[in-house]
């Protein structure tokens, strides 16, 4: 029988710095593609998270970056907060992370597809919603308009800054930062505040967030009044994700483990929750 809880190995191919305490990780498997059997061509739904950690010091929950049509790797962005991520941080290439997973459920692509996207994130939040947006552009023609909205305390928060470049072809950009910067040319300011100069038609109009828990309440006061209804708002939860399966109930909200009927909810889903 099959050990749930038994990592396999990856060997990490690329380290990219994003910020003082941020490192992109590229990762493979040493023996191949460890990632489950493609569906449709992808490996992973954009929103599933992996459980990634290294010998000894124990594992985390991350989302995932990468291109979910990408079969060689998988990329995760690791913040420096403790002592698992503070191993991580130093690791090198040709080194090796336990990974497992993919887990739990993603924004639901077939729902998404005819309508108009808004993407609201804000610091560490954005890799899950790089994964969807990696995904929308390989089907470009599949959405309406889509806009990205992301924030941090300063720009040297802002993360995935290449690819963020590339994005800007193909969909709406705001980025903004929370106080006036020498040099910064975005907009300053919450990103609850950028929402308004959105246009958008509530009827065809869903909102896929992941960041802190105060932006996202923020931002569900605001949503809202724009008509947007809770069932079209999707919300990937940070929440304390442990085992990954729904065993050790360290992740549990309410009546839902976020590791298994999320990480990404319906705002009616998770909307009065307790913890």
């Amino acid at each position: 029988m099959k050990n749930i809880y038994e990592p396999v190995t990856a060997e990490i191919v690329k380290v990219e710095r994003q910020s003082k305490d941020v490192l992109l990780f590229r990762l493979r498997s040493k023996g191949g593609v460890p990632f489950g059997t493609p569906k449709r061509g992808m490996h992973f739904t954009p929103g599933q998270f992996m459980l990634a950690g290294v010998w000894g010091y124990g594992e985390a929950p991350f989302g995932i970056a990468s291109d979910p049509y990408e079969t060689e790797y998988i990329e995760l962005v690791v913040r420096r907060v403790g002592d698992v991520t503070g191993a991580m941080h130093l690791l090198e290439k040709g080194d090796t992370m336990t990974l497992r997973g993919p887990y739990g459920n993603g924004y639901p692509l077939e729902f998404f597809k005819g309508s108009d996207v808004i993407l609201i994130t804000g610091g560490s939040g954005i890799p899950p919603i790089a994964s969807l947006i990696r995904y929308i552009i390989h089907n470009r023609k599949d959405f309406g308009m889509v806009h990205l909205v992301y924030g941090a305390k300063t720009s040297a928060g802002l993360l995935m800054k290449r690819e963020i470049s590339k994005w800007k072809r193909k969909i709406d950009v705001t980025l903004t930062v929370d106080g006036p910067e020498c040099d910064w040319k975005g907009k300053c300011g919450f990103v609850s505040d950028c929402l308004t100069d959105i246009k958008v038609n509530p009827a065809n109009t869903v909102v896929a967030m992941c960041g802190p828990g105060p932006m996202v309440d923020s931002i569900e006061q605001l949503v809202n009044p724009m008509g947007i209804s809770d069932r079209k708002i999707f919300i990937s939860m940070e929440r304390r994700m442990q085992c990954g399966v729904g065993r050790c109930q360290h992740c549990v909200t309410g009546r839902k483990y976020v590791c298994t009927d999320g990480p990404v909810f319906n705002l009616d889903e998770i909307d009065r929750n307790w913890d």
